[in-house]
């Protein structure tokens, strides 16, 4: 988080060549900002202060105003030693250092910012071809948004001459992928996130309840804290910083923005007790978090490659990993220490999970198939089947009595934790990046690259509805018998057709419209098939 009296975004990276005349901001510090700095410092960003500051570097005008609405100057124009710009990148206290929890800048790379303050921060000749907005060059280009079409299984009545199944086209994509999904542990809220936004979903309702903005980057993980009263939100700039955040779940008010960690945070599992926290990130790192006070307990630096994922057992005491370099780790809580590694694969392991009553530890990655571990000797106890392709993430229930699956394969499949048989698998359509059972291991939520999210019932299978959340509040709930509720400036962009044929009648989705029925659904209820009059 960008505090402007005390810190400053990350200014990096710049091959170090020098000018032979002065540097100037579009051509040599603006590409500094925009790489590093504008995710979270840009006008779009202003209205949220704990994430921008109220600064942005996407213009020079904006940079000249300083952070805070102006009170907070940060360029004083040839005195690069009075300026923030300058100053929190040499600055010897790491909790003003910028980049904040990370690598200093060179000197080389330093120099640059250095010398264009010194120059009387000279803007340069803007790019035609720049978007920031800043100046007009001819007419604006409309941004064209493409069609998505989301299908359902309902039919017509024989009478509208409209024979084939109804599907609604929205001009909203492309979708970015959804990489986390989470319930809380009521099921009464299912968190999904992509990149730059996490949705809230009041699964009652099938509809929004909050939308945050304020993460930097991608969003890579969730998890609702075992009380419900936090959700942790995961994710970063990969090769560039970690983003770490805790926000509680009454207001929603961002608690802590947990620093550190030099490379995206990849996974983060709660202790059983809730007052403990694990975060594993592509530094190669797993760091062990107070959860009262955001302190940092220890780093476990084990691991040669990424961390891709990272689970408590089951009373706390330990917690295992899942890395690039082909292992799993047991890891002390209390010390930090390594305990076990779990091998066995010539693969990357990319997921893993414990259970609840017997602690063993589950494990899967590019070798799809699940390997069960014993956490008190590190020895695998048996394999059994799992997707096609790469199991990307593993999810139980709170009581371990259902294991699912995410498979690269497009499939969701669920696991007998004690069996290790197959029960069912659920076609997405796309690959599952993500996947999360509900508290009575009666739904299962799945995100994907298809860029919604999935919500089935885990007995027989049966996909209850589909969601989707978009910029400018724009939403969308759908079951498959086609019951719908959604933002209506969207709904009014909308395109229904049946077989082919678009439908000219607005009263033959009457019966179809509204959040009642899909909210049934979201909950896990079946629904009755739609009657026309």
């Amino acid at each position: 988080m960008f505090r402007v009296a005390v810190s400053f975004c990350a200014l990096c990276a710049l091959c170090g060549e020098s000018f032979a005349a002065d540097p100037t901001y579009w051509q040599d510090v603006r590409p500094i900002f925009r790489k590093h700095c504008v995710v979270c410092h840009s006008e779009r960003k202003l209205p949220e202060l704990d994430v921008s500051a109220g600064l942005a570097l996407d213009k020079p005008d904006n940079i000249k105003k300083g952070g805070k609405g102006g009170k907070v100057t940060v360029l004083v124009s040839g005195k690069p030693d009075a300026s923030l710009v300058v100053t929190l990148l040499t600055s010897k206290d790491k909790k003003r250092a910028m980049p904040l929890d990370a690598d200093p800048l060179s000197p080389e790379e330093i120099a640059i910012v250095r010398k264009w303050v010194a120059a009387g921060a000279p803007e340069g000749t803007r790019p035609k071809d720049d978007d920031t907005g800043a100046v007009a060059v001819g007419p604006a280009r409309p941004v064209r948004k493409l069609d998505v079409t989301f299908p359902t299984k309902a039919v017509l009545p024989r009478a509208a001459n409209l024979p084939g199944p109804l599907e609604l086209t929205l001009p909203v994509g492309p979708l970015p992928p959804v990489a986390a999904v989470a319930f809380s542990p009521d099921g009464k809220l299912l968190a999904a996130g992509t990149y730059g936004r996490v949705t809230v979903w009041d699964l009652s309702a099938a509809k929004p309840l909050k939308v945050l903005t304020n993460v930097l980057g991608a969003v890579n993980d969730l998890k609702f804290s075992p009380d419900g009263k936090l959700l942790a939100v995961a994710g970063g700039q990969p090769s560039a910083r970690g983003d770490l955040r805790l926000f509680d779940t009454t207001e929603w008010k961002l608690l802590h923005s947990l620093g550190g960690h030099l490379d995206t945070v990849s996974c983060v599992s709660f202790s059983p007790d809730g007052t403990k926290l694990a975060s594993a990130s592509f530094d190669k790192t797993v760091r062990l978090w107070g959860v009262p006070n955001a302190k940092l307990l220890h780093t476990y630096t084990g691991h040669s490659d990424f961390v891709y994922a990272v689970a408590f057992g089951p009373d706390g005491s330990w917690y295992a990993t899942a890395s690039k370099d082909r292992t799993g780790r047991i890891i002390d809580a209390a010390t930090g220490k390594g305990l076990f590694t779990l091998g066995g694969t010539d693969q990357e392991v990319l997921a893993v999970a414990t259970l609840p009553e017997s602690g063993q530890v589950l494990a899967a990655g590019l070798d799809p198939q699940l390997s069960w571990y014993d956490p008190k000797t590190g020895e695998r106890a048996r394999r059994a089947g799992g997707p096609s392709t790469a199991a990307h993430e593993i999810a139980t229930d709170p009581k371990g009595a259902l294991v699912a699956v995410a498979g690269g394969d497009g499939t969701v499949r669920t696991v007998d934790p004690k069996s290790a048989a197959q029960l069912k698998a659920m076609q997405t359509g796309s690959v599952v990046f993500a996947v999360a059972v509900d508290g009575a291991a009666k739904r299962i939520a799945s995100g994907g690259a298809d860029g919604t999210v999935k919500v089935w019932d885990a007995a027989d299978a049966r996909l209850l509805v589909t969601l989707w959340s978009g910029s400018d509040e724009n939403w969308l709930s759908l079951t498959p018998e086609g019951y719908f509720a959604g933002a209506n400036a969207l709904l009014a962009k909308g395109v229904w057709k049946a077989g082919g044929k678009p439908v000219a009648d607005p009263k033959l989705l009457a019966p179809l419209a509204g959040a009642g029925q899909v909210g049934k659904a979201a909950q896990g209820q079946k629904l009755a098939e739609p009657v026309w009059k």
